[in-house]
């Protein structure tokens, strides 16, 4: 379903993400976690569409991010760390704009609408507007407009940050019932997040990967937690690539 080679972006001197690859298949819970600013969102928005990479490819469902770049909006919802909200519009008026923006057919988006409000309990705030509701409630919004075009794959950025204890079990149960025939790509650095919710789990430090591979195997004789350290830590040490070694004419 997502296939990533190589995917690079530099900006100027400096790489952000270095070459990454890692695949997902259909119905698959990936978690895409690594510490803050290890390249988690930099290659989500790559992976969208809404960066272009320096180097690299990625398909989705077989479409290629840059040569195919509308094909792919198509099959993907996005829920960026900051969902992109209006403050003046109501949830349901929001909804039926980006249901439209999607472009769905027109007589579907009231149906849309009204099963991606359900789905996310938003029924009793569905008529508010989005600058007055709690940071909860506007996660919620955020998870409706990727849904409700109905993708065949969800890519969720930092989906819980900012939320309280109450809330974060919430959403984590939201985005729980969300996969089955969808593919769900989770970007986080919370680690209880990947071990409640994921499959598969992709550790990036700084802009590269280090470990991909399924959550039982990867907590088959250690936490996920322990695992983690032990990689971010051993890559750490690590020389960068040509390190040590002579300059070219010396």
């Amino acid at each position: 379903m997502i296939e990533v080679h190589e995917l690079t972006k530099r900006y100027g001197d400096r790489l952000a993400v270095n070459a990454v690859s890692f695949t997902a298949q259909n119905g698959e819970i990936l978690g895409f976690l690594g510490p803050n600013g290890a390249g988690k969102s930099t290659t989500m928005r790559m992976l969208t569409g809404f960066l272009p990479p320096s180097a690299g490819t990625a398909r989705v469902a077989g479409f290629d991010v840059i040569r195919q770049s509308d094909d792919v909006r198509r099959r993907i919802g996005y829920l960026p760390e900051n969902p992109p909200l209006y403050p003046e519009m109501t949830v349901r008026s929001y909804l039926t704009f980006v249901a439209r923006l999607k472009g769905l057919p027109r007589a579907r988006v009231p149906g849309a609408c009204d099963e991606a409000i359900e789905r996310m309990g938003l029924t009793e705030v569905s008529r508010r507007l989005l600058g007055h509701l709690s940071k909860g409630f506007k996660q919620r919004v955020g998870l409706a407009q990727a849904l409700v075009h109905e993708p065949e794959v969800l890519v969720l950025d930092e989906p819980t940050i900012g939320l309280d204890p109450r809330q974060i079990i919430e959403i984590r149960s939201l985005i729980r019932g969300l996969s089955g025939n969808r593919t769900v790509i989770l970007s986080t650095h919370i680690l209880p997040e990947v071990s409640q919710l994921c499959d598969k789990v992709v550790i990036i430090n700084e802009g590269r990967v280090v470990c991909e591979d399924s959550r039982e195997n990867l907590t088959r004789e250690s936490s996920l937690e322990e695992v983690f350290l032990r990689l971010i830590t051993a890559d750490a040490a690590e020389p960068a690539p040509g390190a040590g070694q002579p300059s070219a004419g010396v």
